[in-house]
């Protein structure tokens, strides 16, 4: 008996010790709030490690670990609105469109979706958390097309003019990597704020011309949309760049250094990362068309992609027309009325998924269903050709320049308006007591 209990009392003990090392160890907490939804640590610690893990393989130099927190945690709160945006219009990327960007990027690298999965798992990421990633971006992809692209107008005025430089001097025949620092001032700001961001932007400039690393420079102080990138935007064309870095880099070579400039946002610093040539004096034009459904409420997914491939299927029978089909099916208005066509373009119009699926095709044949951002499509590549710079695709080229450049000022003004307009509130990690 007594040993019974000795024993009884043991199992006891062990069992309270448990209770109180568990009670020592919170397994999460809560870092921000933003409006009805939280950002947990794990996810900041996950992002952060993500990072600097990164970073090691680039051999690239972090800032402080305060200061990458700061960034991770406002890049965390940027996602998290716009996938609250996403949530309230009812946005949501079903598998079936996940499964078909997979196969897509797949393509892209000239693998199979089997030696795709193998690669990401032999990094450390399981499948199922690389596809929830690329779920997350593909989202925030589509709710940026969304809100933003309806801010943007482009007038026959602005095209004019700038098809008129385009003759005038040719197309500018280099692009710009730019690194770009902003230092926040507030739009309200007192003498004595805006003479803080000054020094600030004084002894990011001085570090500069010093020789010190710009991108880890960028992620410690900037405030732009790129910081956590080092600072540093895609490959641009001087007429597709936000305005304030056209009106400075026209004649900057590579590792100048330019500013402080200010703007409304604040005071900016730019320096040219690298310049590249474009090769524009002949292009690859593709006549196709197609049909397009696009999945709503009422037409699933599945159900949208059964329809194609029926449409498919009565195609090649020849039991329907391509054309007919076309007119009485798809959902894009432009083309349905003309039976699908879509006529002669650079295939660099389409989104990624439509040019990739044109490209792969051979004159006369028709695709398998597959998913844009758009919705499903069948399409038939009709005839290639190459041909010159014409007037026609200067108009078109100036156009998507104007919209870019546009693009790119809106987003980073819409995030500005949704981050003013939500509640926030950031709760700072209790210093650890010895």
């Amino acid at each position: 008996m007594k040993r019974c209990n000795r024993l009884i009392f043991a199992l006891l003990t062990l069992a309270m010790s448990q209770v109180v090392h568990a009670a020592v160890e919170p397994l999460d907490r809560v870092t921000v709030q933003i409006n009805e939804g939280i950002i947990l640590e794990s996810e900041v610690a996950g992002m952060v490690k993500t990072i600097k893990a990164n970073a090691a393989n680039a051999g690239q130099k972090l800032p402080s670990d305060t200061a990458l927190r700061t960034q991770v945690i406002e890049r965390l709160i940027l996602t998290r609105l716009q996938m609250q945006m996403a949530d309230r219009i009812g946005l949501h990327i079903g598998d079936l469109q996940l499964d078909q960007t997979i196969a897509n990027i797949a393509k892209e690298q000239n693998i199979s979706v089997e030696d795709m999965r193998a690669q990401i798992e032999s990094d450390g990421t399981s499948f199922a958390q690389y596809r929830e990633q690329l779920r997350e971006e593909v989202t925030l992809g589509e709710i940026q097309r969304i809100q933003v692209q309806r801010r943007i107008q482009v007038s026959p005025q602005e095209i004019n003019n700038l098809v008129s430089l385009i003759n005038e001097q040719g197309l500018k025949d280099v692009e710009f990597q730019i690194g770009h620092i902003l230092i926040d001032v507030p739009s309200d700001a007192t003498s004595a704020q805006l003479e803080a961001s000054t020094k600030r932007a004084d002894v990011v400039l001085k570090r500069l011309k010093d020789g010190d690393d710009f991108r880890s420079i960028a992620i410690a102080a900037s405030s732009g949309p790129k910081a956590l990138e080092g600072g540093i935007w895609d490959y641009m064309n001087i007429n597709e760049m936000p305005t304030l870095f056209a009106e400075v880099v026209n004649d900057a070579k590579v590792n100048d250094v330019i500013g402080p400039i200010k703007s409304g946002a604040g005071l900016h610093i730019l320096k040219i990362m690298d310049a590249r040539g474009l090769q524009t004096q002949e292009i690859e034009e593709v006549k196709s068309r197609h049909i397009l459904l696009k999945p709503s409420p009422i037409l699933s997914e599945e159900r949208a992609k059964g329809m194609m491939d029926r449409f498919l299927a009565q195609i090649r029978s020849g039991d329907a027309k391509f054309e007919d089909l076309a007119r009485q099916y798809s959902e894009d208005p432009g083309s349905a009325v003309k039976g699908g066509e879509l006529g002669w373009a650079d295939p660099n119009v389409w989104v990624p998924a439509f040019k990739q699926a044109l490209l792969s095709l051979k004159q006369g044949e028709i695709s398998e269903p597959f998913r844009s951002t758009h919705g499903w499509h069948i399409v038939q590549l009709e005839g290639r050709r190459t041909t010159d710079a014409t007037e026609k695709f200067n108009t078109n080229r100036a156009h998507q320049l104007i919209y870019r450049r546009k693009f790119n000022e809106e987003l980073q003004n819409w995030l500005d308006e949704m981050r003013a307009e939500a509640f926030i509130d950031i709760f700072e990690p209790e210093p650890n007591r010895g």
